[in-house]
């Protein structure tokens, strides 16, 4: 189960409030790591999170008995961390608040069975939002015994 996750973003308290509209929760300066972090809570019985970091934020591990603290580098723009999070909203409200927050946003079928509302936000964040149809897709499809037969039928080993 995820609790929490972190990304980089030019614009973390932008970031983070468009989270908490997909969420309808909340978003919150997070001064734990980096200045300028903000953070999206979505208020769920779990305590989900997601902090958002001003881009070109490394995390690093500090000697001894300290929490590890968050170095500024050269920033990039794409990388591979990407999410899937659940929606109270419609298809139709999600991509009304993209265009207000000029993210482009399209349908897509991941590997025809499941859908997803793919984001891009910045144009280079991929986030993925899934309306109560597509959580029951998602989870109806997303099982061990269910990838172990995917693999197994593309002649994949379970196990490296």
């Amino acid at each position: 189960m995820l609790f929490h996750l972190s990304i980089e973003a030019d614009n973390p308290r932008r970031m983070a409030q468009f989270f908490a509209e997909v969420w309808e929760g909340e978003a919150l300066p997070f001064p734990s790591v980096t200045p300028g972090s903000w953070a999206a809570l979505s208020g769920d019985d779990r305590g989900t999170i997601i902090e958002i970091y001003p881009r070109g934020t490394e995390l690093h591990a500090v000697d001894g008995d300290h929490d590890a603290t968050g170095v500024r580098v050269a920033p990039h723009r794409h990388n591979a961390t990407h999410m899937a999070i659940a929606t109270g909203k419609s298809e139709a409200e999600i991509y009304a608040l993209c265009d207000r927050y000029g993210y482009g946003a399209k349908y897509r079928r991941r590997g025809g069975v499941f859908g997803v509302i793919e984001i891009f936000a910045e144009d280079c964040q991929m986030i993925e939002v899934l309306t109560d149809e597509m959580q029951r897709e998602y989870t109806g499809a997303i099982t061990i015994e269910n990838w172990k037969m995917m693999l197994k039928a593309q002649g994949l080993p379970e196990a490296a």
